[in-house]
């Protein structure tokens, strides 16, 4: 797999900072002015790219009442068919090529998910850059085989993916000469505990697979994407709001613009703190070595006197003689008289 993927001009590689998506999905409530506020704010939040959805409800579902086509009776949007909730959450497509405009005015980058093929077809029109599966059809080959022949970078969730499915997918972009595949490890629940997250998925499966990889959030708070970045997560993607109050099929486990702002300033202080695997010190460090400890005359010892534990002791600053050499000079006398906190050198120590 590809170690350096481009979309737009900002390169995500291993070495890169992590690539932050927010995921407007159905927050604009049907309100074209709530999506392009959604976007400014998203930019001014410090996200690099504004997910959409693009779909309808008769493309993704049908409109039937029967029990397979309601919605789980313990979600958020309990009550209602699958038809109902994707009809009230759709971004409509008409929006689309003028929001990805707006977007690219502003300085921030633009793409979606495709739920069916047309979808695919209308999104090469507007010439995304970049494409998401959702974690809900990781197992729609046609659609992936689709999206991998574009020859544009994919993320690829795993919300509710086996093994066997991240592999068959990865083969059908692979199929198509792709290479260019993020997996994003995701938990696909409304909001997702903390305790079904299992981070520790992320390094084996950049390990597994040989590629980058990132985390699909759906928890409520930040913690868990700063944590996903220390493991070497290159790619966050968080569900965005204006205000939860707003309403609307996603806003629950949404982050609003402020949380959100905060959540992209911990994940680049901890890509800072992270650093590089090296034991070299810094300049401040070398110069703090000044105050580490060193072997000083801790009493008045006279020429010929013999140094003792009494009269010399390991202490702070780290100016004298190293304290490895403690046990090698105790016994030995001054070659010369030695005030009281002077740090030892070899010059005063008969050998």
């Amino acid at each position: 797999m590809n170690q350096e993927i481009n979309i737009a001009g900002k390169t995500i590689s291993y070495n890169s900072p992590s690539y932050i998506i927010a995921e407007m999905s159905a927050n604009h409530n049907m309100d074209y002015n709530h999506a392009m506020e959604i976007i400014k704010q998203a930019k001014e939040a410090g996200a690099d790219a504004v997910k959409l959805q693009t779909y309808t409800a008769d493309t993704i579902t049908l409109d039937c009442n029967s029990e397979c086509f309601r919605t789980q009776s313990d979600s958020l949007w309990s009550g209602m068919t699958l038809y109902e909730l994707y009809k009230m959450a759709y971004t409509p497509w008409e929006w689309q090529p003028k929001l990805k405009e707006y977007a690219e005015s502003i300085g921030i980058t633009l793409f979606s998910s495709p739920f069916d093929l047309t979808a695919v077809d209308f999104l090469e029109k507007m010439q995304v850059p970049a494409y998401k599966v959702a974690s809900f059809e990781i197992n729609d080959i046609p659609l992936i085989k689709k999206i991998a022949k574009t020859g544009k970078p994919i993320f690829i969730s795993t919300g509710i993916a086996y093994l066997s499915d991240i592999e068959l997918a990865l083969k059908a972009c692979q199929e198509e000469g792709n290479q260019k595949v993020i997996l994003l490890k995701c938990t696909s629940a409304y909001p997702a505990p903390y305790e079904e997250m299992n981070l520790k998925v992320i390094p084996n499966m950049t390990e597994t697979f040989q590629c980058m990889t990132g985390l699909s959030d759906h928890t409520l708070g930040d913690e868990t994407a700063v944590a996903a970045v220390a493991l070497g997560a290159k790619v966050i993607e968080k569900h965005f709001t204006l205000k939860r109050s707003d309403g609307g099929a996603d806003s629950d486990f949404s982050m609003e613009a402020e949380e959100f702002a905060k959540m992209v300033q911990k994940i680049r202080n901890v890509e800072k703190a992270m650093g590089s695997a090296t034991y070299q010190l810094t300049e401040k460090q070398i110069n703090a070595r000044s105050g580490s400890r060193s072997l000083f005359a801790v009493k008045p010892i006279k020429k010929g006197e013999v140094l003792t534990e009494v009269n010399v002791r390991s202490i702070r600053p780290g100016i004298g003689l190293h304290t490895k050499y403690y046990e090698e000079i105790i016994g030995k006398k001054a070659s010369c008289d030695i005030d009281r906190g002077t740090p030892l050198e070899w010059k005063y120590i008969q050998l």
